[in-house]
């Protein structure tokens, strides 16, 4: 609206609805144009082929209000369209304070946990202001654009309901940094690759069924994670270096991550991986997915063989939230603006100290503790939570491919 109206000018709210057809938007405001109204405010949703188009305008001057309502049915009746237009004073009420974004992953999202968000979320003194679809596959992910509530209260809430509602939902503050650059950091074992790596070593030293129970109660926080890395790398002691290259051959990435790295780096984000498995395997991820930052810790190989012993800074639960720091000081982004992912119990202090902490098919004791978990097996479903959607994704392939 310009700047000789008020708040309590007459308007007209113009909507129409039916089938979607080429130059819609277009002809109404053709129409509008014939009466000189200000435009204050327009939406328009198209789902599954129906459009609806709302158009919010300064009431025509001279009494013509009558005419503009005449003019816009007999337009909208000559399309094969429905219109309602209805009389009012001044813009849309101001949004509450506190506004977040409330993404929602379901597989499948059903009615009733969409009702279920929906009146957590009116339950906390929020109003959903707009909802859209970021992704119909691999999941259905949809965006809540909420105000009136504080971001850490509705997340609060929120967590607590997704279990029972049986969706993921992550909650962020809304702003300007949402699209600012970023830095996103992951765990590596079971997080960017499907495999535990020390149990792809093992599994060559014929010790994989103790590597794997000590592994487990590691990730389950019942035992001190560098007492368990030096008692299964020891079992590893006597085997061949050639070893190396064969487990690199057997890494399964996670399905979706090749997608997740791709898109983060056309966002112009910065990317990096943290793991108490081995450098002899980070390095090689790095250096094939184009990763800006990893570490893990390093087997030692003398004469061609393991020896059984680590060597060089111990990467554990502590100096994997240590490293986030790290990268995201030489990354030049501020801690608040990170993404840690990860599965483990030994990733808590990383999910922690970032700004936005994904436990992604996570223990339990990590989906309690993380700002939001991921169920489904897909790594790039995180993309959703950043706001990025599906046809966005879709559109960088296509522009690269072409």
């Amino acid at each position: 609206m310009s700047d000789s109206h008020t708040s309590d000018d007459p308007t007209l709210l113009v909507k129409i609805f039916g089938k979607d057809r080429p130059g819609l938007t277009a002809g109404l405001f053709d129409t509008l144009a014939a009466y000189s109204v200000d435009v204050v405010d327009i939406e328009q949703v198209v789902t599954r082929g129906r459009i609806t188009l709302c158009a919010l305008v300064t009431e025509p001057s001279h009494g013509r209000a009558g005419d503009l309502r005449a003019t816009v049915h007999g337009w909208a009746e000559s399309m094969k369209m429905q219109a309602e237009i209805i009389s009012g004073r001044g813009d849309n009420r101001p949004r509450g304070l506190g506004r977040s974004h409330v993404t929602v992953l379901g597989h499948p999202l059903t009615a009733r946990s969409t009702a279920g968000i929906a009146a957590r979320i009116t339950a906390t003194g929020g109003n959903i202001d707009r909802i859209f679809r970021l992704a119909k596959y691999p999941v259905t992910a949809v965006e809540f654009a909420v105000s009136g509530v504080a971001t850490e209260a509705l997340r609060t809430e929120l967590a607590t309901a997704s279990a029972a509602l049986d969706v993921d939902v992550a909650v962020v503050a809304a702003g300007l940094h949402r699209r600012a650059q970023r830095l996103v950091v992951m765990d590596v074992d079971s997080t960017l690759i499907q495999d535990e790596v020390i149990e792809l070593f093992a599994a060559h030293a014929g010790c994989e069924a103790e590597v794997a129970e000590v592994t487990a109660a590691a990730m389950r926080g019942e035992l001190d994670f560098e007492q368990s890395l030096h008692a299964r790398v020891a079992l590893l002691a006597g085997l061949d270096a050639s070893v190396v290259e064969k487990v690199r051959a057997e890494v399964r990435l996670t399905p979706g991550a090749r997608t997740l790295i791709r898109t983060l780096k056309r966002l112009g984000y910065q990317v990096g991986v943290v793991s108490g498995g081995f450098t002899q395997v980070t390095d090689d991820l790095k250096e094939r997915l184009g990763l800006d930052f990893a570490q893990a810790n390093t087997l030692e190989i003398v004469d061609g063989k393991l020896t059984g012993q680590v060597t060089g800074e111990i990467v554990d639960r502590a100096g994997k939230a240590r490293l986030l720091r790290r990268f995201a000081a030489e990354a030049g982004v501020p801690l608040a603006q990170t993404v840690a992912i990860g599965d483990g119990a030994n990733d808590l202090d990383m999910l922690n100290a970032a700004g936005l902490g994904v436990a992604f098919n996570a223990k339990p004791v990590v989906r309690e503790a993380a700002h939001t978990a991921v169920n489904v097996p897909f790594l790039d479903t995180v993309l959703y939570l950043l706001g990025v959607s599906r046809e966005e994704v879709e559109s960088a392939d296509s522009a690269t491919a072409g």
